[in-house]
């Protein structure tokens, strides 16, 4: 059976000489994976397709009880190389794609997860990744059922608005100042507020706000902690986003 479906490219690995395995994000079937043969060196069918987060239109086919599907092609719809690749752009790009790999089981369509991260992508700019990251980091932990309850605490189911929360790195849920354990790191008021207007507003409504690496920076680490206790592995790409950040 042969389909055509948007897709994001998520990773690539060399088998054999030229061919490589690829995994994909698609919007109608989910994440999968497929054979690229001569992927690595073939220009019509894949010329600067199959770099990851490039936003492309994937034909492939595949067969019963086989796992990886057969590449065909890919058009590109937009590619990150578009625009200048700086460190920082990078890393936020390689986040996104190792996240995406990590959360989504195969075969599972996530409308909501595929239109998020095409969302971001639009807006990971030279110069321009904090919003984005932790749009993505946030939302991807609402659509996944992860992300607790942020406006009450969770031993008093006190108010938290416009007041400091803390949170334990390996639990879920907010304290508020009475609750809070030495263990605790906090997240300021300021966040929390952010973190209500992200999850209000889409993210081409909250751009004209200046994000430099510092503003929510708090939020981020929340999220990144909260994405791989869930995971229950340590997540490459957000060590590499909070080096950048400190």
């Amino acid at each position: 059976m042969t389909h055509q479906a948007e897709a994001l490219i998520l990773r690539t690995w060399p088998v054999q000489e030229a061919d490589l395995i690829v995994s994909l994000l698609t919007r109608d079937q989910g994440r999968i994976k497929g054979i690229a043969k001569s992927g690595a060196k073939s220009r019509k069918r894949f010329g600067g397709a199959l770099e990851p987060m490039t936003y492309v239109l994937a034909s492939y086919a595949e067969k019963p009880r086989q796992e990886l599907v057969r590449l065909d092609s890919c058009e590109i719809l937009a590619s990150p190389l578009s625009a200048p690749i700086d460190y920082p752009r990078a890393a936020a790009l390689a986040f996104y794609a190792e996240v995406l790999e990590e959360t989504l089981p195969e075969r599972d369509p996530q409308d909501a997860v595929f239109r998020l991260a095409l969302a971001v992508l639009e807006q990971t700019r030279d110069g321009h990744i904090w919003l984005p990251v932790t749009y993505f980091a946030l939302w991807i932990l609402r659509l996944m059922g992860w992300m607790p309850e942020l406006s009450r605490c969770i031993v008093c189911g006190r108010a938290l608005a416009g007041q400091p929360a803390w949170y334990q790195p390996h639990a879920d849920g907010l304290l508020c100042v009475d609750h809070r354990q030495l263990s605790s790191r906090a997240l300021a008021a300021p966040s929390l507020e952010l973190a209500n207007r992200i999850f209000h507003a889409p993210i081409a409504a909250l751009i004209s706000h200046p994000w430099s690496s510092g503003l929510a920076a708090d939020l981020r680490r929340f999220a990144f902690q909260s994405l791989e206790r869930h995971l229950e592995r340590r997540l490459r790409t957000s060590a590499a986003l909070n080096k950048l950040a400190s």
